[in-house]
């Protein structure tokens, strides 16, 4: 029994040896905003206060003279623990002809934390519209992935006379059977969302932990490049960051989708056909529900489909607008 106890004493003691190598090796404390915008917040980057948030944004494109009639403005909101460089695709693709705008939002990017931990979609909503006030900025179409997908639509239901046109990328708010220990959810999202492991999470991050959710929504993993992760890897660093994401992970992805009808705005469905987070069911789901919407599926593409083949979806969002 002697010998027993000693045996276990000793695997104890090199789990936690070993796991405590394992935190000094992967140590990654909170970066400053400061430190972190040398390289994620060149021009035309610029901050602007809403509220107690100092925003990240980007406002591209060209203005129309006062008087004249312009296109549409274009918002772009991203998704979990993405960034407003996302849509640094879309942005090349349309930025020519109409006036792109879009912003970290809340608990992600530059922006930062909310300091009352609110993340209710809602909440999301009023920012989104309390942004483009400060803009200037009435009416316009507005883009989502995923969370900002299911933000967008929640703002055209709250705003209807402010949304004019509606595109959602493989958009949340659908009840998912989603189990955690399943690949098909991103490990880094397991992880937050794992009480006890999203507070050690605040201090370390494997690099290779943040490659593999980034793998996990791309159709082709190929397409991963070592600069996509380190801009992944670099924004959740951002001070707070990782502690709000497990906030958000709590607050939930499902919505009033039984309100979905009352969508009035048109609406154009982009969604990727290997996308394993929200399978492309919930597409048809969103088609059948907003009146008279429009759905393409780019069969090869996963949950990201505008950052991982900005030229073709893009292309789509071009033919949806053209006119508006």
């Amino acid at each position: 029994m002697k010998l027993l106890w000693k045996s276990l004493a000793l695997v104890l003691g090199a789990v936690v040896f070993f796991s405590g190598a394992a935190v000094v090796a992967t140590w990654a404390p909170d970066q400053t905003v400061q430190a972190l915008s040398v390289r994620w917040a060149n021009a035309p980057s610029r901050f602007v206060p809403v509220g107690p948030l100092s925003v990240h944004l980007r406002d591209e494109g060209p203005r129309s003279p006062p008087g004249a009639e312009a296109p549409l403005p274009l918002v772009l909101l991203h998704g979990t623990s993405a960034s407003l460089h996302t849509w640094d695709g879309w942005v090349a693709a349309l930025g020519r002809e109409r006036r792109v705008i879009r912003f970290d939002l809340p608990g992600f990017g530059l922006t930062g934390p909310d300091p009352a931990h609110d993340y209710r979609i809602d909440r999301y909503a009023q920012f989104v519209l309390a942004t483009l006030d400060q803009l200037g900025v009435r009416r316009f179409a507005l883009a989502g992935n995923s969370l900002g997908g299911q933000i967008a639509w929640t703002t055209a239901l709250a705003a209807p006379d402010r949304v004019a046109a509606l595109v959602l990328v493989d958009a949340s708010g659908y009840p998912l059977e989603l189990d955690r220990s399943s690949d098909n959810v991103p490990i880094g999202f397991r992880i937050a969302a794992t009480p006890g492991l999203n507070r050690v999470m605040e201090w370390t991050l494997p690099r290779g932990l943040v490659e593999s959710s980034v793998r996990n929504v791309y159709g082709d993993p190929t397409k991963v490049t070592p600069q996509l992760v380190d801009r992944y890897f670099e924004l959740t660093l951002r001070e707070g960051n990782r502690a709000a994401l497990a906030h958000r992970l709590q607050q939930g992805y499902t919505g009033p989708v039984e309100r979905l009808p009352e969508i009035r705005q048109p609406t154009l469905i982009l969604w990727g056909g290997r996308d394993r987070l929200i399978p492309v069911a919930m597409a048809h789901r969103f088609a059948r529900d907003i009146p008279g919407s429009r759905l393409v599926v780019f069969d090869d593409l996963g949950h990201v489909p505008h950052e991982e083949d900005p030229p073709r979806t893009a292309e789509a969002v071009r033919g949806f607008l053209a006119g508006r």
